[in-house]
This record gives structure tokens, C-alpha cells and sequence, in this order.
């Protein structure tokens, strides 16, 4: 089968032609060297995964007809990752990683500590989907657009459980096991305020966690 995987936005099924766009078809015929007769996997986030032929491969565009389906479609557990956003190359870490592991969506979040405000969703966004086709995922996570802590508090839902991940509370007590959909929560690389710590733990729909007994690096954390 073949190793090059490709997310599209069409919704798929067995038959149908897809036309790709100029973007799509440099990465397949100019990058990964694929032309016609070629097979590849696909998949459009909602359907699984699926078996696709190239019909047609130009320097602008191309077109591939879609065969049987080879996986199904897997959602991922319901769990958000909240993350303070880092520098690039760690931020680019957090979002890989969240991708792989199954996060459903990824929620930067401003903190009175955080260093970089400035997140540009739409490259995340693209890291999302790279991260997706390379670890053989079936669904693109959100990724939703950057809140400051005390807007996502004051809005939050309290049937979804939030885990604190609270650098204060190192190797002590254990992970608490609240059933339904979840959120864990990763501060910046300073750490979170003694305020923002105090309102968190007050919180009934907050469960503060420790990752152990040492003070990780905040991409290691998330």
C-alpha cells in the first residue's frame, strides 16, 4: 500500500473523481514523484480512509478517481488540549504531538506568563492536517482561535472536566478519574501565576494533576 497519504476537503466515496488543486499536485508529482497510475491514501476527516488512483497528474492540478476504503473511520477520545503558546519550533512540537497522540482539539491559550501572543491559527491549522497525513490519523483536529484564561474560564462548559496540569503540585497526589469528554491544560514556560493557579483550584470543574515529581519543559508537559 502506498506510504503517501493525502487530507482532502471533498467528502470521499468509492467512484468518484477529485480534483486537486495546484498545491496538491506539486506535493504529488513534484515532490513525492507520483504520476498517472499511481495509488495513494486519502481521507476527508469524517469518512475514514480511502484507496485513490491518479488519473491525471499536471504541473497545476490533477485528478484522482477513489477505490475501496482501507480504514474506517476512527474519532478521536473527546479530549482537548489547551496549550500556552511557545516559540516556534516548541509550539510546532505541542501541535505534532497533540495530532499523533489523538488530541480532538487544540486550544492556544493566553496567560499572564505566556511569551509568544501571537499565534497564526492558519499555519497550525496546515501543521494539523501534515500531522494528520503523516501518522495515519482519519480526523483533522480544530484548532480553535487564541483566548485569553480568565474569557475561557468565565465561558466554560463545567460538564467538560478540566485537568490543570499544576507545576506546583509536584509528585503529589494522583490522577483523578472524572468520567465524560475532558480538557488538560498546559501553562507557558514560566509557569502559571499565583493568581491564575488560586482561581483554577477553586474551580469544581477543575482537577488539578501533577505529571510527577520533576518541573518539565512546557512542550514535554503537553
Amino acid at each position: 500500500m502506498s506510504r503517501v497519504r493525502l487530507h482532502l476537503t471533498t467528502p470521499l466515496a468509492e467512484g468518484q473523481t477529485v480534483d486537486l488543486t495546484k498545491e496538491q499536485a506539486h506535493y504529488l508529482f513534484g515532490v513525492m514523484r507520483l504520476g498517472a497510475g499511481a495509488e495513494l491514501r486519502v481521507f476527508d476527516g469524517v469518512s475514514g480512509e480511502w484507496i485513490a488512483t491518479v488519473e491525471e497528474a499536471g504541473k497545476r492540478g490533477g485528478i484522482l478517481r477513489i477505490g475501496g476504503q482501507s480504514a474506517p473511520h476512527l474519532p478521536p477520545a473527546n479530549v482537548w488540549l489547551l496549550f500556552a503558546p511557545l516559540k516556534k519550533a516548541q509550539t510546532d512540537f505541542v501541535v505534532q504531538k497533540a495530532v499523533e497522540l489523538g488530541a480532538a482539539r487544540l486550544l492556544p491559550v493566553l496567560t499572564e506568563f505566556t511569551n509568544s501572543e501571537r499565534v497564526r491559527t492558519d499555519r497550525v491549522r496546515l501543521q494539523v492536517i501534515e500531522a494528520a497525513e503523516q501518522c495515519g490519523a482519519t480526523v483533522v483536529p480544530e484548532v480553535a482561535e487564541p483566548v485569553r484564561l480568565d474569557h475561557l474560564l468565565a465561558d466554560w462548559d463545567p460538564s467538560r472536566t478540566l485537568f490543570f496540569c499544576d507545576e506546583g503540585a509536584a509528585g503529589q497526589g494522583t490522577f483523578p478519574n472524572r468520567p465524560g469528554p475532558g480538557a488538560i491544560l498546559i501553562g507557558p514556560e514560566g509557569g502559571f501565576s499565583e493568581a491564575e493557579r488560586k482561581r483554577l483550584t477553586a474551580l469544581d470543574f477543575c482537577a488539578p494533576v501533577t505529571l510527577g515529581p520533576r518541573i518539565l519543559r512546557a512542550e514535554t508537559a503537553a
